[in-house]
């Protein structure tokens, strides 16, 4: 059968078993319909699963199998990541919790790559962002029409100057411009880059060393590479006027500046999805939520969200790659549309003024 013909197949990961991961799990297929769209696989414990299900109240049912291969349509799944006895204490953080999360998730990991599942989709839990550490995968968080990518992850400010690059600008902004245009199927993404140090008042020579040397040089490689990149915008102004709206994506220069607006314009939990890998990977940005665990008050819409977007993102892929297996030769040359680039622009520091003297002269 087809990809596109047959239900995709979703992993997903139970997260911390003292957390949220199974109240949500279990909430979202309460509802038959979320079958229709995919053929869930949730890695996990069965025993853990039926804990939870008793102390929510919940009636969800399952069906317990110890292979990918042997998932079957319309059942929510459940695969068994580890055999083992493990305490549960709802609520409470704890090393056998995470160390349940971790097996969970290497061994959906595992079978995603192999082409037993098509999509993964990460549940609540403790574990380091260890994906976006690779230097080809970018974790992009939005948040309805907002969208933040991240050129260094989770470093302290004092390494941040360090870290930023001409070509680390650029390999991020590549990956951002081609998940906009792949995966969320954007046709002509507009990104702004955004500066790492305030500007000054000084109006002939507003940036500081990292913008002249790193950010401004990057932009404009991006640009000769035909991407759509602006800016850089001091962060206060761009997101304080809201010209944040103007573009598809941000790429901010590390974690502060990019993700405290986006959890102050959107206070709701957010999702990510971790683009630049060979498979599809989503997550929803809710935390393990210890102190809501198992008292049925959380929402499971997050993690719904989550799904969602995976489902779209692998679809979305198949559209785009299947015509460029066998693409038709080029009758013609495009002329690049410059009105984006004019209309985004920053105005450009103003030239002193000649005298009288140099006038005549």
């Amino acid at each position: 059968m087809e990809q596109q013909e047959r239900k995709p197949r979703v992993a997903i990961t139970h997260g911390d078993t003292n957390g949220v991961g199974y109240e949500l799990i279990l909430k979202i297929f309460e509802d038959p319909m979320m079958l229709e769209l995919c053929t869930p696989i949730i890695y996990g414990s069965p025993k853990v699963a039926t804990y939870h299900r008793k102390v929510l109240g919940l009636e969800t049912q399952f069906s317990v199998i110890n292979t990918a291969d042997e998932a079957k349509e319309n059942k929510l799944n459940l695969l068994t990541t580890f055999d083992e006895e493990i305490k549960v204490e709802i609520g409470q953080p704890s090393e056998e919790a995470t160390e349940a999360a971790r097996k969970a998730l290497k061994r959906a990991m595992v079978d995603v790559q192999q082409g037993l599942a098509d999509v993964l989709v990460m549940g609540p839990d403790n574990l380091p962002d260890f994906l976006s550490k690779e230097p080809e995968v970018l974790r992009v968080r939005m948040a309805d029409e907002l969208r933040v990518a991240l050129v260094t992850n989770l470093l302290a400010i004092k390494d941040v100057p360090e870290a930023i690059t001409k070509q680390r600008i650029v390999e991020k902004g590549e990956i951002l411009h081609t998940c906009l245009r792949r995966d969320l199927r954007i046709s002509n993404p507009r990104i702004a880059v955004l500066a790492l140090n305030p500007p000054t008042d000084n109006e002939t020579d507003p940036w500081g060393e990292e913008e002249k040397e790193m950010i401004i040089p990057a932009i404009e490689e991006l640009e000769q590479k035909g991407i759509q990149a602006f800016g850089p915008y001091a962060a206060d102004k761009f997101f304080g006027n809201g010209d944040y709206q103007q573009f598809d994506a941000i790429l901010a220069m590390y974690y502060d500046q990019g993700l405290a607006p986006l959890k102050s314009l959107a206070p709701d939990d957010s999702i990510s999805l971790v683009t630049g890998m060979p498979f599809v990977c989503t997550r929803a940005e809710i935390g393990v939520v210890y102190d809501q665990a198992g008292k049925g008050t959380v929402d499971e819409t997050v993690l719904r969200h989550a799904i969602f977007m995976g489902i779209d993102v692998y679809r979305n892929r198949i559209n785009y790659d299947k015509p460029l297996a066998s693409p038709l030769p080029k009758l013609y040359k495009e002329k690049r549309d410059e009105s984006e680039k004019v209309r985004f622009a920053i105005p450009k520091a103003k030239e002193p003024k000649k005298d009288e003297t140099e006038k005549k002269e």
